[in-house]
């Protein structure tokens, strides 16, 4: 059994040798910069059923009343928990992907939290699989907007471009993920050689799809220069604090098992050893 020191080695050669790596995030990550999680033992839902009662009504909430949407989102524990997300701070798990991503290696992250850190920490290439509690968006033309554009004064507030209602940006049950970050998130994991999956159980659909995809469909899209050279499956790569289905099912070639907060920043120093010592 390789020990940890061996497994962080072999990640970052497999990153260092990728030619488009991808990241995936889940509430791992997060909860290193004490966001709390909703299912855990001491978690939002776990603790208070009416509320995850609400939750699922919440889009169908919207969209027959957007002003009562927005006094139970603006006026409830579930609003609170948005405002604390949008005060927290990244953490060294989210500075590492952000580093990886500014040193050319990894070249998108696809994350499931809703609390705008990867952003926070320098991520560029972002999917928002599930939203932002830092956003607003319009569902008739998709359109986001920073939450710090608007005082709540008048409810719901409007979307600048087409008049409509906006909503949270978040992705509550029972409604569909926008279709433009689904579409790419799915092209992403169509044309990576590489998926670094951090703090994920991997059980949330259609996220989890995600790993799958890329698994059993590898092989490059015309979109990417490396496309006619694609041969072998895609690598992935789990840094979790447990084992998930992915390590289990053999979806995953290996995980590295710990804190995310703590493995990526020591994958990122290998990676860059490695990147320093490549000729030219």
């Amino acid at each position: 059994m390789d020990s940890l020191t061996d497994l962080i080695e072999r990640a970052a050669d497999d990153l260092a040798n990728s030619k488009y790596a991808i990241a995936l995030s889940g509430a791992g990550i997060s909860t290193e910069s004490n966001i709390p999680d909703f299912r855990g033992p001491s978690g939002i839902w776990t603790t208070d059923r009416e509320a995850e009662a609400k939750a699922y009504e919440r889009y169908e909430l919207f969209l027959a009343d957007p002003k009562a949407y927005w006094e139970e989102v603006l006026y409830t524990r579930y609003g609170a928990l948005y405002r604390a997300v949008g005060q927290a701070e990244p953490n060294p798990g989210h500075r590492a992907l952000a580093e990886l991503e500014r040193d050319g290696v990894i070249k998108c992250v696809i994350t499931q939290n809703i609390d705008g850190l990867h952003e926070k920490a320098g991520s560029k290439n972002l999917l928002e699989y599930h939203g932002s509690a830092r956003k607003l968006r319009c569902i008739s033309c998709t359109s986001r907007f920073s939450i710090e554009e608007f005082s709540f004064e008048l409810l719901p507030p409007q979307c600048g471009k087409c008049g409509r209602a906006l909503k949270y940006d978040v992705v509550h049950f029972k409604e569909p993920i926008p279709q433009d970050v689904s579409a790419r998130s799915e092209e992403e994991a169509l044309n990576c050689d590489l998926m670094l999956i951090c703090g994920t159980s991997a059980v949330v659909y259609p996220f989890a799809s995600l790993p799958r995809i890329a698994k059993r469909h590898f092989g490059g899209l015309p979109s990417r220069p490396y496309a006619s050279e694609a041969k072998s499956a895609t690598k992935i790569i789990e840094v979790n604090a447990e084992p998930t289905p992915l390590t289990h099912e053999g979806v995953s070639d290996y995980l590295i098992q710990g804190k995310t907060g703590e493995i990526l920043p020591q994958i990122v120093e290998r990676v860059k050893d490695k990147l320093r010592q490549e000729p030219g």
